[in-house]
């Protein structure tokens, strides 16, 4: 009975595994995605995520740019020698000088028609449901940008979201790289969306 079991366990382990490999999203270094910018031997690539083909491979089923969130995927690579402290603020900025914060991760997965509901002040101590959209979805938090350190020779990735158009000339605007060791802060990195 307990080899019966074993062989279950083992099983249902292999096959939660398989799922795990189904959902990788790798995208390469920087180095390797057109368009991508290095400084002080820090390489960053931007890409806007528009189409469904690219929206499948990293969210499945749901597109958000359909439901007015541009995911810009984010990788940086690491040659400085040195390992850095990564407290990224991003914006998009337009030729116009107009510029768009980042939506956190946490708020988009209410964007598509799913506000929390207005209610009066609960007395309680118990939180009231919130409705959720169409971006309800582990994919949209769980390849979110959230590396806060970045070792020597290594590279990151993740998704910045925005609630804009890329427009022809708009540009990633990405600072808060800093030298893990000394705080130094490196330079500001603006970066070309270009979509296909």
């Amino acid at each position: 009975m307990k080899r019966v079991a074993l062989i279950v366990l083992l099983s249902i382990a292999a096959a939660t595994g398989d799922d795990k490999d189904k959902n990788k999203f790798s995208p390469g270094k920087a180095s390797s995605i057109p368009g991508h910018q290095t400084m002080e031997q820090i390489t960053i690539a931007a890409v806007p995520y528009t189409t469904d083909d690219q929206a499948r491979t990293a969210f499945g089923k749901v597109n958000p740019y359909k439901h007015g969130v541009l995911p810009v995927l984010v990788v940086i690579d690491n040659g400085t020698g040195k390992a850095l402290r990564l407290d990224l603020k991003a914006e998009v900025t337009q030729v116009n000088g107009d510029s768009v914060e980042a939506t956190p991760a946490k708020d988009v997965i209410f964007i598509g028609g799913g506000r929390p509901p207005r209610m009066p002040p609960n007395p309680l101590p118990v939180p009231l449901p919130q409705r959720k959209g169409p971006l309800n979805t582990w994919e949209i938090e769980g390849r979110a940008f959230s590396a806060k350190l970045l070792p020597v020779g290594d590279s990151v990735n993740g998704f910045f979201y925005f609630q804009t158009d890329p427009r022809p000339g708009s540009k990633l605007y990405l600072t808060g790289i800093k030298d893990a060791a000394s705080g130094k802060e490196y330079f500001y990195f603006e970066i070309p969306l270009t979509t296909p």
